[in-house]
């Protein structure tokens, strides 16, 4: 997994409505919650992905944003943004080439790692965390940085 200090690779991935999104293009003005998961609609990442939701104005007031990446195709992000209001965007890396870059995924690159990472404008990983199981912690994570937010 890439590491707190390290430089996120720049990258280009479709959203949930098929537009091209770059790194770069969504570090402009803000710093980034970058968040890995494993897949759509299953009992864990639909808890993170509304947790992220319900704490979306705080993280909006501390100058941060959201974006979720996982293996699954834009139409099934699509519905499920849809189907539990998320507001932030959510990207489609159907061969894991972003996956393997940033060093989530599974053992024998199986499966996806959960991992958090938070991205300042000029791409430097500020912090990071990988926690497969306990999916709260990634929510922590989360209310960290926007209580730290004066440092990124």
């Amino acid at each position: 997994m890439l590491d707190k200090g390290e430089r996120a690779p720049d990258f280009t991935l479709p959203d949930q409505d098929g537009r091209e999104r770059t790194l770069s293009s969504l570090l402009e003005g803000e710093a980034l919650i970058l968040y890995f998961y494993p897949a759509d609609f299953t009992p864990g990442c639909t808890r993170e992905a509304c947790d992220l939701r319900d704490l979306h104005t705080q993280i909006l007031a501390a100058g941060l944003h959201v974006v979720g990446v996982s293996p699954q195709s834009p139409d099934s992000h699509r519905r499920f943004r849809d189907e539990y209001g998320l507001p932030f965007t959510l990207l489609s890396d159907e061969d894991k080439s972003v996956i393997k870059a940033f060093g989530v995924d599974g053992p024998l690159g199986i499966g996806v790692r959960r991992a958090t990472f938070l991205i300042d404008r000029g791409r430097v990983i500020r912090d990071a965390v990988m926690a497969d199981l306990r999916v709260n912690r990634h929510k922590e994570f989360v209310e960290n940085a926007i209580a730290l937010r004066g440092g990124v």
